[in-house]
Protein backbone atom coordinates (compact mmCIF):
# COMPACT_ATOMS: atom_id res chain seq x y z
CA UNK A 1 0.00 0.00 0.00
CA UNK A 2 1.87 3.28 -1.09
CA UNK A 3 0.18 7.01 0.38
CA UNK A 4 0.16 9.85 -2.35
CA UNK A 5 -0.53 13.39 -1.41
CA UNK A 6 -2.33 14.88 -3.96
CA UNK A 7 -2.78 18.88 -4.82
CA UNK A 8 -6.03 19.41 -5.83
CA UNK A 9 -7.15 22.70 -7.67
CA UNK A 10 -10.70 23.02 -8.76
CA UNK A 11 -13.46 25.49 -9.25
CA UNK A 12 -16.77 24.49 -6.53
CA UNK A 13 -19.26 26.22 -8.65
CA UNK A 14 -21.01 22.86 -9.93
CA UNK A 15 -20.18 20.59 -6.50
CA UNK A 16 -22.18 20.33 -3.04
CA UNK A 17 -18.63 20.85 -1.57
CA UNK A 18 -15.49 18.76 -1.18
CA UNK A 19 -16.62 16.01 1.06
CA UNK A 20 -18.78 13.12 -0.62
CA UNK A 21 -22.56 13.81 -0.15
CA UNK A 22 -25.40 11.76 -0.17
CA UNK A 23 -27.64 14.35 -2.18
CA UNK A 24 -24.92 15.86 -4.76
CA UNK A 25 -21.87 15.63 -6.27
CA UNK A 26 -18.53 16.58 -4.28
CA UNK A 27 -14.90 16.79 -5.26
CA UNK A 28 -14.00 13.88 -3.55
CA UNK A 29 -16.47 11.95 -4.93
CA UNK A 30 -15.45 12.86 -8.40
CA UNK A 31 -11.47 12.16 -7.63
CA UNK A 32 -12.66 8.27 -5.78
CA UNK A 33 -14.74 7.58 -9.26
CA UNK A 34 -12.05 8.70 -10.81
CA UNK A 35 -9.49 6.27 -8.84
CA UNK A 36 -11.64 3.76 -9.04
CA UNK A 37 -11.63 3.42 -12.85
CA UNK A 38 -7.95 3.82 -12.54
CA UNK A 39 -6.86 1.19 -10.18
CA UNK A 40 -9.99 -1.14 -9.90
CA UNK A 41 -9.75 0.01 -5.88
CA UNK A 42 -12.29 1.55 -3.61
CA UNK A 43 -10.17 4.33 -2.43
CA UNK A 44 -11.11 6.55 0.21
CA UNK A 45 -9.20 10.25 0.15
CA UNK A 46 -8.91 12.72 2.81
CA UNK A 47 -8.70 16.09 2.70
CA UNK A 48 -7.22 19.23 4.96
CA UNK A 49 -9.92 20.87 4.88
CA UNK A 50 -13.90 20.86 4.12
CA UNK A 51 -15.50 23.31 1.74
CA UNK A 52 -19.00 24.23 1.05
CA UNK A 53 -20.60 24.02 -2.06
CA UNK A 54 -19.55 26.76 -4.33
CA UNK A 55 -16.16 27.14 -2.64
CA UNK A 56 -13.09 26.77 -4.30
CA UNK A 57 -9.50 25.75 -4.06
CA UNK A 58 -6.13 26.70 -5.28
CA UNK A 59 -4.14 24.12 -3.83
CA UNK A 60 -6.22 21.63 -1.38
CA UNK A 61 -3.93 18.77 0.03
CA UNK A 62 -5.49 15.32 0.13
CA UNK A 63 -4.34 11.69 0.69
CA UNK A 64 -5.02 8.12 -0.99
CA UNK A 65 -3.85 4.51 -0.25
CA UNK A 66 -3.45 2.42 -3.28
CA UNK A 67 -2.19 -1.16 -3.71
CA UNK A 68 -0.88 -1.25 -6.67
CA UNK A 69 2.21 0.47 -8.30
CA UNK A 70 2.30 3.89 -9.19
CA UNK A 71 4.83 6.15 -10.28
CA UNK A 72 3.02 9.62 -8.93
CA UNK A 73 4.01 11.55 -12.49
CA UNK A 74 1.59 8.67 -14.13
CA UNK A 75 -1.30 8.88 -11.65
CA UNK A 76 -1.26 12.28 -11.33
CA UNK A 77 -1.79 12.41 -15.44
CA UNK A 78 -4.04 9.17 -14.98
CA UNK A 79 -6.39 11.63 -12.89
CA UNK A 80 -6.45 14.74 -15.03
CA UNK A 81 -7.26 12.36 -17.96
CA UNK A 82 -10.37 10.49 -16.25
CA UNK A 83 -11.48 13.95 -14.23
CA UNK A 84 -12.31 15.50 -17.01
CA UNK A 85 -14.83 17.36 -17.60
CA UNK A 86 -15.71 18.01 -14.09
CA UNK A 87 -13.50 21.34 -12.79
CA UNK A 88 -10.94 19.54 -10.75
CA UNK A 89 -7.01 19.33 -11.43
CA UNK A 90 -4.49 17.11 -10.00
CA UNK A 91 -1.76 20.16 -9.60
CA UNK A 92 0.77 17.68 -7.89
CA UNK A 93 1.25 14.25 -6.55
CA UNK A 94 3.54 12.78 -4.33
CA UNK A 95 4.65 9.79 -2.64
CA UNK A 96 4.73 10.16 1.22
CA UNK A 97 5.26 8.60 4.59
CA UNK A 98 2.18 5.70 5.36
CA UNK A 99 1.75 7.97 8.88
CA UNK A 100 0.95 11.79 6.92
CA UNK A 101 -2.57 12.81 6.95
CA UNK A 102 -3.72 15.56 4.91
CA UNK A 103 -5.53 16.18 7.74
CA UNK A 104 -4.80 15.33 10.25
CA UNK A 105 -1.08 16.39 10.18
CA UNK A 106 -1.81 20.11 8.84
CA UNK A 107 -0.77 22.61 11.23
CA UNK A 108 -2.06 25.73 9.18
CA UNK A 109 -4.78 26.73 6.81
CA UNK A 110 -4.75 29.67 4.79
CA UNK A 111 -7.91 30.95 2.80
CA UNK A 112 -8.71 33.82 0.41
CA UNK A 113 -11.95 35.76 -0.55
CA UNK A 114 -12.26 37.95 -2.94
CA UNK A 115 -14.90 40.87 -3.24
CA UNK A 116 -15.33 42.32 -6.67
CA UNK A 117 -16.13 45.66 -5.29
CA UNK A 118 -17.05 47.85 -8.95
CA UNK A 119 -20.82 48.73 -10.22
CA UNK A 120 -20.20 47.01 -13.46
CA UNK A 121 -22.06 43.67 -13.29
CA UNK A 122 -19.31 40.41 -13.31
CA UNK A 123 -18.41 38.73 -16.43
CA UNK A 124 -15.53 36.70 -16.72
CA UNK A 125 -15.43 36.58 -12.58
CA UNK A 126 -18.52 35.95 -11.91
CA UNK A 127 -18.98 33.34 -9.40
CA UNK A 128 -15.77 33.66 -9.00
CA UNK A 129 -15.93 36.91 -6.37
CA UNK A 130 -18.71 38.30 -4.35
CA UNK A 131 -20.23 41.32 -6.23
CA UNK A 132 -20.53 44.18 -3.93
CA UNK A 133 -21.15 47.20 -5.99
CA UNK A 134 -21.40 50.39 -3.41
CA UNK A 135 -17.50 51.70 -3.10
CA UNK A 136 -16.19 49.32 0.07
CA UNK A 137 -13.16 51.53 2.28
CA UNK A 138 -10.47 48.71 2.60
CA UNK A 139 -8.62 50.31 5.12
CA UNK A 140 -11.28 50.43 7.61
CA UNK A 141 -11.87 46.78 6.88
CA UNK A 142 -8.44 46.30 7.99
CA UNK A 143 -8.84 47.80 11.38
CA UNK A 144 -11.44 46.23 12.36
CA UNK A 145 -10.18 42.72 11.33
CA UNK A 146 -7.25 43.00 13.59
CA UNK A 147 -9.87 42.52 16.47
CA UNK A 148 -10.62 39.46 15.40
CA UNK A 149 -6.69 38.11 15.37
CA UNK A 150 -5.48 36.56 18.24
CA UNK A 151 -7.02 33.55 20.16
CA UNK A 152 -10.60 34.00 21.02
CA UNK A 153 -13.88 32.32 21.21
CA UNK A 154 -15.94 32.44 17.72
CA UNK A 155 -19.24 31.29 18.48
CA UNK A 156 -20.74 34.71 16.84
CA UNK A 157 -19.36 33.93 13.01
CA UNK A 158 -19.55 29.88 13.09
CA UNK A 159 -22.52 27.82 12.00
CA UNK A 160 -25.14 26.54 13.72
CA UNK A 161 -24.47 23.68 12.55
CA UNK A 162 -20.75 23.66 13.09
CA UNK A 163 -19.84 20.28 15.11
CA UNK A 164 -17.20 21.49 16.12
CA UNK A 165 -16.66 20.84 20.13
CA UNK A 166 -14.89 24.15 20.82
CA UNK A 167 -15.85 27.68 19.63
CA UNK A 168 -12.30 29.00 20.76
CA UNK A 169 -10.00 29.23 17.79
CA UNK A 170 -6.72 30.95 17.57
CA UNK A 171 -6.98 33.04 14.18
CA UNK A 172 -3.25 34.08 13.13
CA UNK A 173 -3.71 36.55 10.11
CA UNK A 174 -6.89 38.25 8.83
CA UNK A 175 -5.45 40.94 6.22
CA UNK A 176 -7.56 43.51 4.04
CA UNK A 177 -6.12 45.16 0.39
CA UNK A 178 -7.61 46.62 -2.20
CA UNK A 179 -6.47 45.19 -5.53
CA UNK A 180 -7.45 47.46 -8.29
CA UNK A 181 -11.57 47.04 -8.36
CA UNK A 182 -11.08 43.37 -5.64
CA UNK A 183 -10.90 43.55 -2.31
CA UNK A 184 -8.94 40.70 -0.58
CA UNK A 185 -9.10 39.19 2.42
CA UNK A 186 -6.79 36.86 3.79
CA UNK A 187 -7.07 34.47 6.82
CA UNK A 188 -4.84 32.14 8.38
CA UNK A 189 -4.89 30.08 11.42
CA UNK A 190 -4.40 25.87 12.34
CA UNK A 191 -8.18 25.28 12.02
CA UNK A 192 -11.03 27.56 11.11
CA UNK A 193 -14.94 27.03 12.11
CA UNK A 194 -17.94 26.06 9.85
CA UNK A 195 -18.21 29.07 7.89
CA UNK A 196 -16.04 31.53 10.14
CA UNK A 197 -13.89 32.89 7.34
CA UNK A 198 -17.18 33.89 5.37
CA UNK A 199 -18.93 35.23 8.80
CA UNK A 200 -16.13 37.56 9.42
CA UNK A 201 -15.72 38.48 5.84
CA UNK A 202 -19.68 39.23 5.57
CA UNK A 203 -19.34 41.87 9.16
CA UNK A 204 -16.27 43.32 7.49
CA UNK A 205 -18.69 44.23 4.29
CA UNK A 206 -20.24 45.87 6.76
CA UNK A 207 -17.37 48.10 8.06
CA UNK A 208 -16.59 49.32 4.47
CA UNK A 209 -19.58 50.04 3.53
CA UNK A 210 -20.35 52.27 6.55
CA UNK A 211 -23.08 50.34 7.87
CA UNK A 212 -21.52 48.91 10.93
CA UNK A 213 -18.33 51.22 12.41
CA UNK A 214 -15.37 49.62 12.96
CA UNK A 215 -15.94 48.88 16.34
CA UNK A 216 -19.05 46.80 16.12
CA UNK A 217 -16.38 43.57 15.04
CA UNK A 218 -15.32 43.92 18.64
CA UNK A 219 -18.04 44.06 20.13
CA UNK A 220 -19.80 41.17 17.56
CA UNK A 221 -17.28 38.88 18.72
CA UNK A 222 -17.17 40.06 22.41
CA UNK A 223 -21.24 39.01 22.39
CA UNK A 224 -20.51 35.00 21.67
CA UNK A 225 -23.61 34.78 20.29
CA UNK A 226 -24.64 34.61 16.65
CA UNK A 227 -27.85 36.68 16.87
CA UNK A 228 -25.06 38.90 16.52
CA UNK A 229 -23.86 38.61 13.14
CA UNK A 230 -24.71 40.87 10.95
CA UNK A 231 -24.40 39.45 7.55
CA UNK A 232 -22.49 35.91 6.18
CA UNK A 233 -20.95 36.31 2.69
CA UNK A 234 -21.74 34.13 0.09
CA UNK A 235 -19.68 31.42 -0.72
CA UNK A 236 -18.34 32.03 -4.21
CA UNK A 237 -15.36 34.22 -3.23
CA UNK A 238 -13.83 31.99 -0.90
CA UNK A 239 -10.83 30.29 -1.57
CA UNK A 240 -8.91 27.30 0.08
CA UNK A 241 -5.31 28.63 -0.63
CA UNK A 242 -2.58 26.26 1.26
CA UNK A 243 -2.40 23.77 3.86
CA UNK A 244 1.44 24.15 6.18
CA UNK A 245 2.81 21.10 7.26
CA UNK A 246 5.68 20.87 10.39
CA UNK A 247 7.84 18.94 7.51
CA UNK A 248 7.82 20.26 4.09
CA UNK A 249 10.43 17.26 2.94
CA UNK A 250 6.79 15.22 3.09
CA UNK A 251 8.65 12.97 -0.31
CA UNK A 252 9.77 9.58 1.16
CA UNK A 253 14.04 9.70 0.78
Amino acid sequence: MTRFALTLEFDGTPFFGLQRQSHGPSVQQSVEDALQRITGENVVMHSAGRTDAGVHALAMRSHVDIEKPFDPFRLAAALNAQLRPDPIAVTACEVVAEDWHARFSCTGRRYLYRIANRRAPLTLTRDRAWHVPQPLDAAAMHRAAQALVGRHDFTTFRSVHCQAADPVKSLDLLDVERVGEEIHIHAAARSFLHHQVRSMVGCLKLVGAGTWPETRIAEALEARDRNALGLNAPPHGLYFVEATYPDSREEKQ
